[in-house]
């Protein structure tokens, strides 16, 4: 993904046909920690933002009031504080309607986390799962860690960055212990290289120029043989390699039929169809819907993000 952070006042990347806003990690200055937290107010405008976009970095977001729909990769998570959401880089969201949400954010990159590698892993369970209810006892410990977070961001005192990052860590594992949780325990954990490989996987297919890769083209990307990528993404996942490389083709296939305004044909083109006609079948054959069927369903007045708008 292009590059993470950007310094206050820079200028945002180039919106193009076909593209979601992807915002970048504004960070105070050079040398600062890729990390920013503080309320909806203090983060600014765009972490309300009612139209979809994607980030290049993590946000864990304490909802302590407020009302409307948290929209995550078109499923709609009604805002029923207090909650805890957990968005993942490269996903798709947009917060609608109500009264918008008030409580803090933690926004950070992926390579803030080298001092705990796990976490990686932890936050990618989080982020499938993405909403959790909160009760009182939670809401307070996870309010007073994110309290923590902003003070130390604020004084930058010696050491501060090992102390963000340790209060990072602290907070990923509290959010991993939240009840209600689905599947725990239930699925294999991979080790050593094994694991990353299925995680060079997962990264490898959410890229937009992977749609249409067979297996084989993906094993040779990572120097691996296909045999090798089938039992590493099994023993990670309990499910084959092939398998994922076809959702992954139907969600990108997805977000742009709701995001952006290209015809079919040209969303069959960007997902790897030569055959706009196949590209039909096969859409309707993994979703239960044609693809304008499921584009006219999950339109919005505000979908259109081909441009950014023009400045007043």
């Amino acid at each position: 993904m292009r590059s993470t952070t950007v310094l206050p006042g820079a200028p945002g990347l180039p919106c193009g046909a076909g593209d979601v806003p992807l915002h970048r990690l504004e960070v105070a200055g050079p040398g600062a920690p890729p990390c920013a937290a503080g309320s909806f107010e203090e983060v600014g405008p765009l972490s309300r933002w009612d139209r979809p976009h994607r980030h290049t970095f993590y946000e864990i977001v304490h909802i302590r009031a407020g009302s409307g729909t948290h929209v995550v990769d078109l499923t709609r998570w009604p805002v029923r504080p207090p909650q805890l959401a957990v968005i993942l880089p490269g996903q798709v969201h947009h917060w609608e309607g109500g009264r918008g949400p008030e409580g803090s954010l933690v926004l950070f990159t992926d390579d803030f986390l080298v001092d705990h590698p796990g976490d990686r892993e932890v936050l990618r369970e989080l982020g499938a799962r993405c909403r959790f209810g909160l009760d009182p006892e939670h809401d307070r410990s996870i309010g007073c860690l994110i309290a923590e977070l902003v003070a130390e961001l604020r004084e930058r005192a010696p050491g501060h960055e090992s102390v963000l990052r340790s209060l990072l860590h602290v907070l990923v594992v509290r959010a991993a212990r939240l009840p209600h949780r689905t599947g725990e325990g239930t699925e294999p954990r991979a080790q050593g290289r094994t694991a990353a490989v299925a995680e060079a996987f997962a990264r490898l297919i959410s890229r937009s120029e992977a749609a249409g890769w067979t297996v084989q083209e993906c094993a040779g990307r990572l120097g691996v043989t296909p045999g090798y990528l089938t039992q590493a993404v099994r023993t990670a996942t309990g499910r084959p390699p092939g398998r994922l490389l076809i959702e992954a083709r139907v969600y990108l296939a997805q977000q742009l039929l709701v995001h952006t305004q290209l015809s079919v044909r040209q969303v069959a083109a960007r997902t790897g169809f030569s055959d706009p006609a196949y590209f039909g079948r096969f859409f309707r054959r993994e979703t239960g819907s044609s693809p304008g069927a499921f584009r006219k369903h999950h339109s919005r007045h505000h979908q259109s993000l081909e441009a950014p708008p023009a400045p007043a």
